[in-house]
């Protein structure tokens, strides 16, 4: 996977991130950046740790299951794109307020980074240099998320499903570019 391939993947994992990140900015009376920093941390700190996880549990199992690898990635891939999605067509609403507490925010970035923990693992098997992927998107990660508080607090939440739109399919192009490099048909 080359840096712009991963840096790809890493705008459209940073969308779950971004999404929620909107709806803090439109709930906070005053953003700044203080605050936009707090929340792009706790988002990428976990976007980064999450795919570490998801990479060094695989490794462990690699071996095993080595033969379907490449159909484990687009499996993976495809079902977090299509979550996102499919979460881009429903129509919910941000709450009417967010602290940036650690029982607030803890919550919220490991609800957001799970797909991470997913992407992680199907690195394993495609064999990427998981610190500098790890890396981008977690900085990726950071300053998307305050991109978000900050469109938020200016524009409102008219952006998030079409940032999950976006991201979900962009995971589902990867996927279906590994697996297609993987049987010849395409190369990069």
């Amino acid at each position: 996977m080359n840096f712009f391939e991963l840096f790809i993947l890493a705008v459209a994992l940073s969308m779950d991130a971004f999404a929620v990140a909107i709806c803090i900015g439109l709930s906070m009376q005053k953003v700044s950046i203080k605050k936009a920093l707090i929340v792009g941390l706790y988002f990428g700190i976990f976007q980064a740790v999450m795919p570490l996880i998801g990479y060094f549990t695989t490794t462990l199992f690699a071996d095993k299951i080595v033969v379907y690898g490449y159909w484990i990635a687009f499996g993976l891939l495809a079902i977090v794109g299509g979550k996102l999605i499919f979460e881009s067509f429903k129509k919910e609403e941000c709450k009417d307020e967010y602290s940036l507490s650690i029982t607030q925010m803890l919550p919220l970035a490991f609800a957001t980074s799970i797909d991470a923990l997913a992407v992680g693992a199907s690195f394993a098997f495609i064999q990427v240099n998981i610190i500098p992927a790890v890396l981008l998107i977690g900085i990726t990660t950071l300053i998307i998320s305050i991109l978000g508080v900050k469109i938020g607090s200016l524009f409102g939440s008219r952006f998030k499903s079409k940032a999950q739109l976006i991201g979900g399919i962009i995971l589902l192009l990867i996927g279906l570019r590994i697996l297609l490099e993987h049987y010849g048909i395409i190369s990069f």
